[in-house]
Order: C-alpha cells, then structure tokens, then sequence
C-alpha cells in the first residue's frame, strides 16, 4: 500500500489581498506577502527616510498621493497608518532595508513598477531638495524594479520639475 502524499492546500488570504502565512524565509519571522498598495506605501516609506529626515511636506506629498491617485482608488485608508507602522518596523530589524526591497518587488506586478519609481522621485523631489541617500536609495531601487536608466532619467526630471518653484 502506497502512502498518501501531502497535498498543499491553497494559500488562504486576509482582507486586503494578502497572503496569510507568506513568510520571507527567515525562521521564526511570520512576514506576509503585501499588496501593491502596501508596496507603494513602502516605497514611498523608504524614500523618504532614507536621509534620516522624514519632512512635514514628504509626508504631505505620501497623504496627498494615497488620497488623490487613481492607483489608491480601492486602497482602505484605514490601512494606511498600519502600513506604514508595519514598514517601519521591517526597516528597523537587521537586514530591514534588503527585506523590504523584496517585499517591494514582490508586491508589485511589473506593470506598476514605473509607477511606484515615479511615485518614488515624487517623494524625494517634494521638499525641493534630493540628499544623497535619497538619490542613492532611487538608485537601487530602480536598479531592483528593473527600471531602463534612460526612462528613469525622464521621470526623475519630470518629478524635480513638477516640484520646483521660482
């Protein structure tokens, strides 16, 4: 007589679309597989404290930006202040920076990949100074979404430009 094999049962999700149980790979870590909207959120996280220095208008600009475009048109803006908490506290664990990277890209389908970039140039743009650690920070993750250089040169000058003033 043959044993029976383990079938693997389908993944089971939680409102908001996330996968329940998705882990990392980092044992004794219950990380979960977010969504396009937490991916976004985070991306818009990780730029604006790559200098250490999350200014009052960066903060507007993400606000206005889960607010007013259309990619957060189903977002429950309930689950902002949590998203946020929860990428906060991925990026201050050890290796937080590289896991949220993945958490980026997984989270993301490739065609919103340009969006999040340019979501991203916007954050670094709006207090009208871009630090080095926000222009490196753009860097890698351009480099991580798989974004051509010359297309990301087009949308970091779109964004200095919808953000400069006289």
């Amino acid at each position: 007589m043959v044993a029976p094999r383990a079938v693997a049962s389908p993944p089971q999700h939680e409102p908001g679309g996330r996968r329940m149980g998705a882990g990392t790979g980092r044992q004794g870590e219950d990380r979960r597989m977010i969504d396009h909207h937490a991916a976004i959120i985070y991306t818009m996280v990780l730029v604006s404290a790559a200098d250490t220095d999350m200014t009052d208008r960066e903060l507007q600009v993400i606000g206005d930006t889960v607010n007013h475009l259309p990619i957060f048109r189903d977002y429950d803006r309930k689950r902002l202040t949590k998203d946020l908490k929860e990428c906060a506290q991925l990026l201050g664990k050890e290796d937080g920076l590289e896991a949220a990277l993945k958490e980026i890209k997984a989270g993301l389908p490739a065609k919103l990949r340009e969006t999040a970039y340019v979501i991203a140039c916007d954050i670094a743009a709006a207090d009208g100074e871009t630090s080095q650690e926000e222009l490196r920070l753009l860097e890698i993750l351009r480099h991580r979404l798989g974004i051509d250089s010359l297309i990301g040169a087009a949308i970091e000058r779109a964004a200095r430009a919808r953000f400069a003033t006289a």
